[in-house]
């Protein structure tokens, strides 16, 4: 009997620690959810890793993308997180924003009054006045059921044209 109570003991105790491991992660919570949360409140962004401010931009919402600036701010905060300023506050401050050097400002300056020769900048040439869009582009951006609608739409204009076309000939061959 003494024998069976400590293989007992440690079973139960081998039992409670594979518990308490399997709840561990369920307990703790989601860093992403948390950078999300203490945006969402207006708090610091600072002091997390380069993966947690990764996992929150992954499990940001379209909704919240769209209508709050977490976004940004967690960019902001990611983006100092990495030049060592040790992430941003949750408010506008942090990282600067881009801006021209004044050769590109007195380049694009000269360009609008001009409106002709093509500039360069950032590395890249810009033509003022063109846009640059291919088709392609501005369907990738439509959702699907847009999509889906237009195709509908398209191929009811083809059957009602043709049904159109087909009665005009036999109208005509009836004559």
């Amino acid at each position: 009997m003494s024998s069976r109570r400590p293989q007992s003991i440690v079973s139960l105790l081998a039992a409670l620690v594979a518990l308490a491991l399997l709840g561990a992660p369920a307990a703790r919570a989601d860093v992403g959810e948390t950078i999300i949360e203490r945006c969402t409140h207006g708090k610091s962004l600072a002091g997390f890793s380069q993966s947690a401010y990764r996992k929150a931009l992954k499990e940001l919402t379209a909704d919240a993308e769209e209508y709050s600036p977490c976004g940004p701010l967690i960019r902001q905060a990611q983006l100092a997180a990495a030049s060592g300023g040790g992430g941003a506050s949750g408010g506008s401050e942090g990282a600067a924003p881009l801006v021209a050097t004044p050769a590109e400002q007195r380049s694009l300056a000269h360009a609008a009054q001009t409106g002709a020769a093509p500039v360069a900048l950032g590395g890249k040439v810009v033509r003022p006045g063109v846009v640059h869009a291919n088709v392609a582009s501005a369907f990738s951006s439509l959702p699907s059921s847009l999509l889906a609608t237009l195709a509908l739409l398209l191929v009811s204009l083809v059957l009602f044209g043709a049904n159109a076309a087909r009665r005009r000939i036999r109208g005509n061959r009836a004559d």
